[in-house]
């Protein structure tokens, strides 16, 4: 796996750089929360015919920041952005909450601490 760190404010622009239909596969964005305040999100990519080669771009947020939407880049991460706003309660650019959950289900249930 190769893991290479981006800001918010150029994941947008290294995605668009790396990013070849042909050669790679969105696999997913990815949230890992780290502490109360911080998640580590990740978008996740595979590369066609190389068994086990994963690169992933992160970056690590709190509740305040918004992250850029690469739907303009990738369509279908719209799916991948909509489950970062229900899990984690995060704002995710353009990406409306309630995928996943009922209004009456338990808030952000992947955030830090949640299932406590």
């Amino acid at each position: 796996m190769k893991k290479i760190e981006v800001t918010l404010k150029n994941v947008v622009n290294v995605i668009r750089e790396f990013y070849k239909p042909e050669k790679h596969h969105f696999l997913t964005l990815n949230g890992l929360a780290i502490d109360e305040k911080t998640t580590e999100i990740q978008w996740i990519f595979s590369e066609y015919g190389k068994q086990d080669e994963i690169i992933v771009f992160y970056v690590d947020v709190t509740e305040d920041d918004v992250i850029p939407s690469i739907v303009e880049v990738i369509p279908s991460a719209i799916i991948s952005q909509r489950e970062i706003v229900d899990m984690f309660g995060l704002k995710v650019e353009d990406s409306e909450r309630g995928l996943y959950l009922d209004e009456d289900s338990l808030q952000k249930p992947l955030s830090f601490g949640c299932a406590l």
